[in-house]
């Protein structure tokens, strides 16, 4: 690995996400941009016994152009029970969930206040559990125009359009807990739960074959 990425936040990123981190040593958040309603910033899918399901984290003062470091938690909304309760629902079956569900739960409960922490948090566990040793840091300003050894990468990865319309990620199978039909490019989670310490060879092979 080598080289600098700047990215966006994503709540409990997809596997196309970590597909387009992977190569880089250093990857640079972006926590200065204008907030993005329907986006990944804080939105996920994951597979149920109903088929993809979206998770929305539910924010705050999101109006007009807010920068993302100030987009707060909604926490009137009781959330955390809902995402806890869908996801345990999800993945209970699943062969590594005990393995990484106590983890997960005690960050999904913490009460960070922003939405950037927490995405961080996320992402931190994220790598951790994978297995990539990628550093993360916080970019100091917005430019609009990145020095040119930084791969720009924001606004990329969009909800609005689906990941076969990128370059970043193709599909590589893995055993799921619902259905006969896979699932392709969900939140990590589903593949983590899936296939555990394997996750990260089905990542490497996932981004390898747009590169050969």
């Amino acid at each position: 690995m080598a080289g600098v990425v700047c990215i966006e936040s994503h709540y409990l990123p997809s596997i196309e996400y970590l597909c387009a981190i992977l190569p880089f040593e250093t990857v640079e958040i972006e926590v200065h941009e204008h907030f993005e309603k329907q986006s990944f910033r804080n939105r996920c899918f994951i597979n149920t016994s109903q088929g993809k399901q979206m998770l929305i984290l539910p924010v705050t003062n999101k109006h007009g152009k807010t920068p993302v470091h100030e987009i707060r938690i909604d926490y009137q909304q009781k959330w955390q029970n809902n995402h806890w309760r869908t996801i345990e629902s999800a993945y209970r079956n699943a062969p590594f969930f005990e393995f990484y569900a106590d983890d997960l739960k005690k960050i999904i409960y913490e009460k960070h206040e922003h939405l950037i922490s927490f995405n961080l948090k996320l992402l931190s566990f994220c790598l951790r559990k994978v297995g990539l040793s990628i550093q993360v840091k916080e970019t100091i300003s917005y430019q609009k125009d990145l020095n040119p050894s930084i791969l720009d990468l924001r606004g990329v990865i969009s909800a609005k359009e689906d990941y076969t319309h990128r370059s970043f990620y193709q599909t590589v199978a893995y055993q799921q807990v619902f259905g006969s039909n896979f699932v392709a490019n969900l939140s990590f989670l589903d593949l983590l739960f899936c296939e555990g310490p394997n996750a990260i060879r089905i990542i490497q092979s996932a981004e390898r074959k747009l590169n050969k």
